[in-house]
Protein backbone atom coordinates (compact mmCIF):
# COMPACT_ATOMS: atom_id res chain seq x y z
CA UNK A 1 0.00 0.00 0.00
CA UNK A 2 1.40 3.38 -0.98
CA UNK A 3 0.82 5.80 1.90
CA UNK A 4 2.94 8.65 0.53
CA UNK A 5 1.21 12.02 0.78
CA UNK A 6 1.89 15.13 -1.26
CA UNK A 7 0.32 18.56 -1.41
CA UNK A 8 1.76 19.50 -4.78
CA UNK A 9 0.89 18.18 -8.24
CA UNK A 10 3.00 15.32 -9.44
CA UNK A 11 2.89 11.93 -11.08
CA UNK A 12 -0.10 9.82 -10.12
CA UNK A 13 0.49 7.30 -7.38
CA UNK A 14 0.42 3.67 -8.42
CA UNK A 15 -2.80 1.93 -7.50
CA UNK A 16 -2.49 0.32 -4.08
CA UNK A 17 -2.28 -3.43 -4.13
CA UNK A 18 -4.80 -5.37 -2.14
CA UNK A 19 -4.01 -4.70 1.50
CA UNK A 20 -2.37 -7.37 3.59
CA UNK A 21 -2.09 -7.82 7.35
CA UNK A 22 0.90 -5.49 7.62
CA UNK A 23 -0.90 -2.72 5.70
CA UNK A 24 -3.94 -2.96 7.93
CA UNK A 25 -1.86 -3.17 11.10
CA UNK A 26 -0.32 0.22 10.31
CA UNK A 27 -3.71 1.82 10.95
CA UNK A 28 -3.21 1.15 14.67
CA UNK A 29 -6.11 1.66 17.04
CA UNK A 30 -9.09 2.32 14.81
CA UNK A 31 -12.38 4.02 15.62
CA UNK A 32 -15.26 3.57 13.17
CA UNK A 33 -18.27 5.92 13.39
CA UNK A 34 -21.50 4.93 11.65
CA UNK A 35 -25.17 5.83 11.71
CA UNK A 36 -27.03 2.50 11.91
CA UNK A 37 -26.45 -1.13 12.80
CA UNK A 38 -25.29 -2.91 9.60
CA UNK A 39 -23.37 0.16 8.30
CA UNK A 40 -20.34 -1.17 10.15
CA UNK A 41 -20.51 -4.62 8.56
CA UNK A 42 -21.32 -3.49 5.03
CA UNK A 43 -18.70 -0.75 4.81
CA UNK A 44 -15.98 -1.96 7.16
CA UNK A 45 -16.63 -5.54 8.21
CA UNK A 46 -13.60 -6.89 6.42
CA UNK A 47 -11.41 -4.07 7.67
CA UNK A 48 -12.46 -4.66 11.27
CA UNK A 49 -11.90 -8.40 11.02
CA UNK A 50 -8.47 -7.79 9.49
CA UNK A 51 -7.55 -5.28 12.19
CA UNK A 52 -8.52 -7.72 14.90
CA UNK A 53 -6.54 -10.48 13.17
CA UNK A 54 -3.56 -8.11 13.26
CA UNK A 55 -4.04 -7.57 16.99
CA UNK A 56 -5.26 -3.98 16.71
CA UNK A 57 -7.88 -2.36 18.94
CA UNK A 58 -11.16 -1.66 17.15
CA UNK A 59 -13.95 0.53 18.54
CA UNK A 60 -17.32 0.98 16.83
CA UNK A 61 -19.73 3.87 17.30
CA UNK A 62 -23.32 3.87 16.06
CA UNK A 63 -25.37 7.04 16.24
CA UNK A 64 -28.73 5.21 16.33
CA UNK A 65 -30.16 1.79 17.06
CA UNK A 66 -31.71 1.58 13.59
CA UNK A 67 -35.17 1.30 15.08
CA UNK A 68 -36.83 2.73 11.97
CA UNK A 69 -35.48 -0.22 10.00
CA UNK A 70 -37.97 -2.59 11.61
CA UNK A 71 -41.41 -2.24 10.04
CA UNK A 72 -42.94 -4.38 12.78
CA UNK A 73 -42.01 -6.89 15.44
CA UNK A 74 -39.38 -9.43 14.47
CA UNK A 75 -40.84 -12.87 15.08
CA UNK A 76 -38.51 -15.69 15.99
CA UNK A 77 -39.24 -18.68 13.74
CA UNK A 78 -38.72 -22.20 14.99
CA UNK A 79 -35.29 -23.61 14.28
CA UNK A 80 -31.72 -23.69 15.54
CA UNK A 81 -30.96 -20.04 14.67
CA UNK A 82 -33.70 -17.80 16.10
CA UNK A 83 -34.01 -14.29 14.80
CA UNK A 84 -32.94 -11.50 17.14
CA UNK A 85 -35.53 -9.31 18.80
CA UNK A 86 -33.95 -5.99 17.86
CA UNK A 87 -31.32 -4.40 15.67
CA UNK A 88 -29.21 -3.84 18.79
CA UNK A 89 -29.17 -7.60 19.28
CA UNK A 90 -28.30 -8.06 15.61
CA UNK A 91 -25.41 -5.61 15.97
CA UNK A 92 -24.05 -7.39 19.02
CA UNK A 93 -24.05 -10.69 17.13
CA UNK A 94 -22.40 -9.12 14.07
CA UNK A 95 -19.61 -7.60 16.13
CA UNK A 96 -18.93 -10.95 17.77
CA UNK A 97 -18.39 -12.49 14.33
CA UNK A 98 -15.90 -9.71 13.55
CA UNK A 99 -14.06 -10.08 16.87
CA UNK A 100 -14.99 -6.57 18.04
CA UNK A 101 -15.83 -6.13 21.71
CA UNK A 102 -16.01 -2.33 22.05
CA UNK A 103 -19.15 -0.52 20.95
CA UNK A 104 -20.57 2.90 21.83
CA UNK A 105 -24.21 3.80 21.16
CA UNK A 106 -24.87 7.55 20.92
CA UNK A 107 -28.65 7.33 21.34
CA UNK A 108 -29.85 9.53 18.48
CA UNK A 109 -33.11 8.74 16.69
CA UNK A 110 -32.99 6.67 13.52
CA UNK A 111 -33.98 8.98 10.69
CA UNK A 112 -33.49 12.03 12.88
CA UNK A 113 -29.76 12.65 12.81
CA UNK A 114 -29.99 15.36 10.17
CA UNK A 115 -32.41 17.28 12.42
CA UNK A 116 -30.36 16.84 15.59
CA UNK A 117 -28.17 19.61 16.95
CA UNK A 118 -24.84 19.20 15.11
CA UNK A 119 -22.96 20.45 18.15
CA UNK A 120 -24.54 17.73 20.28
CA UNK A 121 -23.66 15.08 17.73
CA UNK A 122 -20.08 16.29 17.47
CA UNK A 123 -19.75 16.45 21.26
CA UNK A 124 -20.94 12.85 21.59
CA UNK A 125 -18.38 11.67 19.05
CA UNK A 126 -15.64 13.84 20.58
CA UNK A 127 -16.18 12.18 23.96
CA UNK A 128 -15.46 8.78 22.43
CA UNK A 129 -12.45 10.08 20.48
CA UNK A 130 -10.98 11.55 23.67
CA UNK A 131 -11.46 8.27 25.51
CA UNK A 132 -10.15 5.98 22.74
CA UNK A 133 -7.39 8.20 21.30
CA UNK A 134 -7.45 6.39 17.94
CA UNK A 135 -4.67 6.42 15.40
CA UNK A 136 -7.21 6.11 12.58
CA UNK A 137 -10.85 7.12 12.29
CA UNK A 138 -13.17 5.72 9.62
CA UNK A 139 -16.54 7.33 8.90
CA UNK A 140 -18.78 8.52 6.09
CA UNK A 141 -17.57 11.26 3.79
CA UNK A 142 -19.83 14.19 2.87
CA UNK A 143 -21.59 11.90 0.36
CA UNK A 144 -22.75 9.57 3.15
CA UNK A 145 -21.81 6.73 0.76
CA UNK A 146 -25.50 6.20 -0.09
CA UNK A 147 -26.69 9.74 0.50
CA UNK A 148 -28.75 8.77 3.56
CA UNK A 149 -29.21 11.91 5.71
CA UNK A 150 -28.24 10.01 8.88
CA UNK A 151 -25.01 8.91 7.19
CA UNK A 152 -24.21 12.45 6.08
CA UNK A 153 -24.88 13.80 9.58
CA UNK A 154 -22.78 11.16 11.37
CA UNK A 155 -19.83 11.88 9.08
CA UNK A 156 -20.18 15.63 9.61
CA UNK A 157 -20.33 15.19 13.38
CA UNK A 158 -17.16 13.12 13.27
CA UNK A 159 -15.21 15.62 11.18
CA UNK A 160 -16.30 18.41 13.51
CA UNK A 161 -15.35 16.35 16.56
CA UNK A 162 -11.87 15.64 15.18
CA UNK A 163 -11.38 19.36 14.61
CA UNK A 164 -12.44 20.11 18.19
CA UNK A 165 -10.24 17.65 20.08
CA UNK A 166 -6.46 17.23 20.13
CA UNK A 167 -5.96 14.58 17.47
CA UNK A 168 -3.34 14.03 14.82
CA UNK A 169 -4.38 10.75 13.26
CA UNK A 170 -5.67 9.67 9.90
CA UNK A 171 -9.27 10.01 8.69
CA UNK A 172 -10.54 7.56 6.08
CA UNK A 173 -13.84 7.45 4.20
CA UNK A 174 -15.42 4.45 2.45
CA UNK A 175 -15.47 5.03 -1.31
CA UNK A 176 -16.07 3.11 -4.52
CA UNK A 177 -14.37 2.79 -7.88
CA UNK A 178 -16.09 2.84 -11.25
CA UNK A 179 -15.29 -0.86 -11.61
CA UNK A 180 -16.92 -1.60 -8.25
CA UNK A 181 -20.08 0.30 -9.19
CA UNK A 182 -20.30 -1.48 -12.53
CA UNK A 183 -19.80 -4.89 -10.92
CA UNK A 184 -22.60 -4.29 -8.42
CA UNK A 185 -25.26 -2.79 -10.65
CA UNK A 186 -27.29 -6.00 -10.86
CA UNK A 187 -27.96 -5.63 -7.13
CA UNK A 188 -27.54 -1.90 -6.53
CA UNK A 189 -30.13 -0.79 -9.09
CA UNK A 190 -33.02 -3.23 -8.47
CA UNK A 191 -32.72 -2.79 -4.71
CA UNK A 192 -32.23 1.00 -4.77
CA UNK A 193 -28.98 0.92 -2.82
CA UNK A 194 -27.98 4.35 -4.11
CA UNK A 195 -31.46 5.83 -4.54
CA UNK A 196 -30.62 8.72 -2.21
CA UNK A 197 -27.15 9.46 -3.56
CA UNK A 198 -23.95 8.08 -4.99
CA UNK A 199 -20.72 7.30 -3.15
CA UNK A 200 -17.51 9.17 -3.82
CA UNK A 201 -15.97 7.54 -6.88
CA UNK A 202 -12.18 7.28 -6.80
CA UNK A 203 -9.59 6.15 -9.27
CA UNK A 204 -7.56 3.18 -8.08
CA UNK A 205 -4.53 5.43 -7.61
CA UNK A 206 -6.54 7.64 -5.23
CA UNK A 207 -7.26 4.83 -2.79
CA UNK A 208 -5.48 4.70 0.55
CA UNK A 209 -6.54 1.13 1.26
CA UNK A 210 -8.32 -1.60 -0.68
CA UNK A 211 -9.37 -5.00 0.62
CA UNK A 212 -10.45 -7.83 -1.65
CA UNK A 213 -11.77 -10.30 0.87
CA UNK A 214 -11.53 -14.05 0.68
CA UNK A 215 -11.14 -16.97 3.04
CA UNK A 216 -11.69 -16.34 6.73
CA UNK A 217 -12.09 -12.57 6.40
CA UNK A 218 -14.88 -12.94 3.85
CA UNK A 219 -16.55 -15.66 5.92
CA UNK A 220 -16.51 -13.39 8.96
CA UNK A 221 -18.00 -10.48 7.02
CA UNK A 222 -20.75 -12.65 5.53
CA UNK A 223 -21.53 -14.05 8.97
CA UNK A 224 -21.73 -10.53 10.42
CA UNK A 225 -24.11 -9.40 7.70
CA UNK A 226 -26.24 -12.51 8.06
CA UNK A 227 -26.54 -11.57 11.74
CA UNK A 228 -28.29 -8.39 10.58
CA UNK A 229 -31.17 -10.55 9.42
CA UNK A 230 -33.88 -7.92 9.48
CA UNK A 231 -31.86 -6.02 6.87
CA UNK A 232 -30.18 -8.76 4.83
CA UNK A 233 -32.19 -11.98 4.87
CA UNK A 234 -34.52 -11.14 2.00
CA UNK A 235 -31.71 -9.86 -0.21
CA UNK A 236 -29.59 -12.95 0.43
CA UNK A 237 -32.58 -15.16 -0.32
CA UNK A 238 -33.20 -13.27 -3.57
CA UNK A 239 -29.67 -13.18 -4.99
CA UNK A 240 -28.17 -16.26 -3.34
CA UNK A 241 -25.36 -16.41 -0.85
CA UNK A 242 -22.58 -16.78 -3.43
CA UNK A 243 -23.58 -13.66 -5.37
CA UNK A 244 -24.14 -11.78 -2.13
CA UNK A 245 -20.67 -12.72 -0.85
CA UNK A 246 -19.09 -11.56 -4.11
CA UNK A 247 -21.05 -8.30 -3.93
CA UNK A 248 -19.71 -7.39 -0.48
CA UNK A 249 -16.19 -8.79 -0.90
CA UNK A 250 -14.45 -5.51 -1.74
CA UNK A 251 -13.86 -2.54 0.57
CA UNK A 252 -12.13 0.65 -0.55
CA UNK A 253 -11.08 3.64 1.54
CA UNK A 254 -9.65 7.04 0.68
CA UNK A 255 -8.10 9.74 2.80
CA UNK A 256 -10.59 12.41 3.75
CA UNK A 257 -8.37 15.16 2.40
CA UNK A 258 -8.05 13.41 -0.94
CA UNK A 259 -4.29 13.03 -0.69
Amino acid sequence: MDTTRTTSPGPARPAPRTAGVDDVARLGTTLLVWAHPDDESYLGGGLMAALRAAGRRVVVVTATLGEAGLAGPVHRPDGPEPWPLSRAEELAAALRHLGVAEHHQLGFSDGGCADADPAAGAAAVAEVVAAVRPDTVVTFGPDGFTGHPDHVAAGAWTRRALADVPWGGRLLHPVATEADRHAGRDIDEPFGVFALGEPRICRPDELALRLELSGDLLRRKVAALRAHRSQTALLIEHVGIDRYAAWIATESFADADGR
